[in-house]
């Protein structure tokens, strides 16, 4: 007896061949799409940022500041701040943090005030730190030499009254102007010092003595008093 072959059709033969392909397609796909072990995570534009970190509060020793004036010398804002204490004080320069030069005349007793700053521009622009002690002044000198601001390292002692800044030599560059009373022997703030002659004392911004004008019997016969105003011939050695 003879066997019929039956045989598939072709329709269904390209239906089946089809579909394999699809199929493989698919997992193709799906391989291709799945991470692989060694490819680096994708970074968090988040954690790649710096962190944002808010300035710092200016301190004035263990506590905060207070600003009592501020004042921009040769486009520079100079900023005098003081703890509430009274205790601590310093300069803070420029824009943002800036440069920051801490003041010795308040841990002497001086007393600031919203009139202690007194800036001046120049070749080497300076600012005068004021305060009052014991019936005088006492003062800080800062100097930006070359873009750097430093302080004189010394403070003035004034105990007639006043220290200033002002050109007496003519160089474009201001001295610090001190007036005191001229009383060798006796101690600075006493009956018989008090009652000496004032005469004004002259240094240049490197603490440098330049010279002294005459003696008179009272700091208001100083020209320009109380920001007193001199030229160089004015003065003479000092006594």
């Amino acid at each position: 007896m003879q066997t019929l072959r039956v045989r598939t059709p072709r329709s269904v033969l390209l239906t089946a061949l089809l579909a394999v392909v699809v199929v493989a397609g698919a997992l193709i796909a799906v391989m291709a799409l799945r991470p692989r072990p060694d490819a680096p995570a994708a970074t968090d534009p988040a954690a790649a940022s710096p962190p944002v970190t808010a300035p710092a509060e200016p301190s004035c020793g263990p506590g905060p500041c207070d600003q009592l004036a501020a004042q921009t010398v040769g486009g520079v804002p100079v900023i005098l701040l003081a703890a509430p204490t009274g205790k601590f004080a310093q300069l803070r320069i420029g824009t943002g943090q800036g440069a920051v030069v801490d003041l010795t005349i308040t841990g002497m007793g001086a007393t600031l005030s919203k009139e202690s700053l007194r800036c001046v521009d120049g070749a080497s622009a300076s600012c005068l730190i004021r305060g009052d002690l014991d019936g005088g002044a006492v003062g800080d000198v800062v100097v930006n030499r070359g873009g750097t601001w430093r302080g004189s390292g010394r403070p003035y002692l004034a105990d007639a009254g006043n220290i200033s800044l002002s050109d007496v030599t003519g160089d474009g560059t201001a001295d610090v102007i001190v007036v005191r009373h001229e009383c060798p022997g006796a101690q600075s703030g006493s009956p018989k010092c008090q009652a000496a002659p004032v005469l004004a004392e002259v240094y240049d911004l490197a603490g440098t003595p330049i010279g002294c004008t005459k003696k008179y019997t009272s700091p208001s016969q100083l020209k320009g008093w109380p920001e007193v105003r001199l030229t160089k011939p004015e003065l003479r050695a000092c006594p």
